[in-house]
């Protein structure tokens, strides 16, 4: 299955894949041939699994907030956040590499109560500033358990953030909401009382894995 996402893209890039096909082909050099299929088959391939879009289940259990995507938690930390919760806050954050599932998830049951877009730089998403720097969405949840604000960050490869989520609209845990493409960063940003149940280091899988319960 291949995520909604990214089927404009995919399709750009099968056709520019055909183009080059036509052109091998036409190239006297078999070698020069057969390496510039080579490339192109591999790239296709390389394309239909970033774009992959496996189904997910959330844990069956109330009070937890479930990762927003694929990856490794680099971030894990106590900070103060003035956009939504303002307030005492702590965060983990994920690093997506290319090899990971791009589609991004809704992290907890609620209501979109803030969203907001930066133009931004494209530094490498696993520096500690790329959440303050580089482009990225932010999307605040009101739930029954309290204030909970995630972002999409862009890297130094990823440059199109997508998300489909409004302010007003209620969400479910573990559903898709976006994603981004080619390499990128997410952060969640919690009030103090939900407890970490990841390290940094850690792999977790989007819709999956607990980031934090209360207790």
């Amino acid at each position: 299955m291949f995520t909604k996402y990214g089927y404009s893209t995919i399709l750009k890039i099968i056709f520019i894949l055909l183009v080059i096909t036509i052109i091998a082909f036409l190239i006297p050099n078999i070698f020069i041939k057969y390496f510039i299929l080579i490339i192109v088959f591999s790239f296709f391939i390389f394309t239909l699994y970033f774009f992959r879009d496996p189904e997910r289940f959330p844990p069956d259990k109330d009070s937890i907030i479930v990762s927003p995507a694929d990856g490794r938690v680099i971030l894990v930390k106590n900070v103060i956040d003035d956009k939504f919760i303002n307030g005492p806050a702590k965060q983990i954050s994920i690093f997506m590499s290319p090899l990971n599932v791009h589609v991004n998830r809704i992290p907890i049951s609620g209501v979109i109560e803030y969203k907001k877009y930066y133009k931004g730089k494209y530094i490498a998403a696993f520096k500690d500033k790329a959440s303050v720097e580089n482009e990225r969405a932010e999307f605040g949840i009101s739930t029954i358990f309290g204030k909970i604000l995630f972002t999409q960050v862009a890297g130094f490869i990823a440059r199109r953030i997508v998300y489909d989520v409004e302010v007003g609209e209620k969400v479910e845990i573990g559903k898709r909401f976006g994603m981004i493409k080619f390499g990128s960063r997410v952060d969640v940003i919690v009030q103090p009382q939900w407890s970490e149940k990841v390290k940094s280091g850690d792999s977790v899988i989007a819709g999956k894995t607990i980031l934090f319960e209360l207790n």
